[in-house]
């Protein structure tokens, strides 16, 4: 993420809160309301912090009701069921925490948090500006172009050009097209029977848009797709219409208002302690200092320790991590968690005559893997008679994902004997 002043750096708040509550590992705040969205949610907006400087920043919503995408397809989302139980009270703490930061929250009713991006962004680039749009939405791929890029708020890697090819066959600019093509079924967006991304990229590739395809049905060679196309082309139309962000949206707040504040402590220190993120309230402390500063009582930031929670009554979650798409999720984890215990299993208790056998993350209590990649089949984790190849990730691929999560001097490592641990990993090249 660019480092400059003028940044504009727009967060996805409802897309951010579904796509963490599904990534991240359950969790509850001392009376038991479920928090673990809103945990990941402060920790993004603690990472925007760190490097937004003096950038513009706010976090965008979804309002309640309808709006004009439902006028023009009355079936538009209507395939969408309830938010589960435990995510549903972390919509009100996630609007919450942004208000604690300081950060303006953004939405206008009758319009999607997507066309409110698509507008500050088309702004923010008439005024010279970059802008980060922190969200992994599809849709808001068509806004990508020089100084605009998505990024990811698990994985927070940069979404350009090369990642919207990769993903739909085309430029950023002709995403919609691709979408009037081919639907969208999370969005009940209908599109054209039958005719896929690769088929519609193949499509606009060849004849430029959607209206010049339309227009050059004739020279379609395949029949049925010169029908499907020819008895759904109004369809089309629509569905165009549907996934087209606006980027003229009326702005709730003008954009020099967008400037992020330092938070109010007798609002912030209140609230991060309610949750119980300890971990976020020593981070805020450490950054702010304002505590110290304001000559607030520091008793909003540390409560009386309490009794902790026997690991009988912890639920648990254990897993055997042996594919690259697990082992991105743990890593986002513990990203998000800001914190990771980490252990290490070898074949010798001496570090210099050790080899690496696997590794155990914790992200909380009762959250764990194991990470196998030195096992071999005379100690065979999958059961001595198992006569089967069995599966583990290469050991330098699996060091080569771990190593910005370990060195990362933001996120608290913990572990018992942890200089061992240490030591093995400096072996591997990684410097914790």
């Amino acid at each position: 993420m660019t480092e400059t002043a003028k940044t504009l750096y727009l967060i996805d708040g409802h897309g951010f809160i579904f796509r963490a509550f599904h990534a991240l590992p359950p969790l509850t705040r001392p009376d038991g309301t479920p928090v673990g969205a809103v945990m990941g949610f402060c920790n993004i907006l603690l990472r925007v912090l760190d490097e937004a400087g003096d950038a513009h920043i706010a976090v965008v919503f979804d309002p309640s009701g309808p709006n004009f995408r439902n006028e023009l397809y009355d079936r538009y989302k209507a395939n969408r069921s309830a938010p589960p139980e435990e995510l549903k009270p972390q919509f009100a703490l996630v609007k919450e925490a942004t208000d604690a930061f300081g950060i303006v929250r953004l939405e206008t009713p009758g319009f999607e948090a997507d066309d409110l991006i698509a507008t500050y962004t088309r702004e923010a680039v008439e005024r010279g500006y970059e802008v980060r749009i922190i969200s992994s939405d599809k849709d808001l791929m068509q806004l990508v172009r020089d100084g605009v890029r998505l990024v990811d708020p698990i994985k927070f890697g940069l979404i350009g050009p090369e990642q919207v090819m990769e993903k739909f066959g085309v430029t950023p600019d002709k995403v919609v097209d691709i979408q009037a093509l081919a639907g969208d079924s999370s969005d009940n967006v209908p599109g054209v029977p039958s005719i896929g991304v690769k088929t519609a990229a193949e499509l606009i590739n060849l004849y430029g848009d959607l209206e010049n395809l339309l227009a050059n049905l004739e020279n379609i060679k395949q029949p049925k797709r010169r029908e499907v196309l020819t008895q759904h082309a109004e369809m089309a139309r629509i569905s165009k219409k549907l996934v087209q962000l606006d980027h003229n949206v009326p702005l709730p707040k003008d954009f020099d208002d967008l400037c992020p504040h330092t938070p109010d402590l007798t609002t912030l220190g209140p609230f991060l302690r309610t949750q119980g993120f300890r971990t976020i309230l020593s981070r805020v402390e450490k950054k702010w200092d304002l505590a110290a500063a304001r000559e607030i009582p520091t008793s909003l930031f540390h409560e009386q320790e309490k009794e902790e929670q026997p690991l009988e009554a912890v639920e648990r979650h254990y897993e055997l991590v042996t594919t690259m798409e697990q082992l991105e999720t743990w890593i986002a984890r513990g990203t998000q968690n800001g914190m990771i215990a980490l252990d290490t299993e070898t074949t010798s208790l001496t570090p210099a005559q050790a080899q690496l056998v696997g590794i155990s993350l914790s992200t909380a209590p009762g959250v764990a893997c194991y990470i196998p990649v030195g096992h071999v089949k005379e100690n065979n984790l999958f059961g001595d008679n198992n006569d089967a190849d069995y599966t583990q990730l290469d050991k330098k691929l699996v060091i080569e994902k771990l190593k910005p999560l370990l060195e990362n001097e933001s996120i608290l490592k913990i572990g018992q004997n942890l200089k061992y641990d240490w030591q093995m990993f400096f072996q591997e090249g990684v410097r914790i």
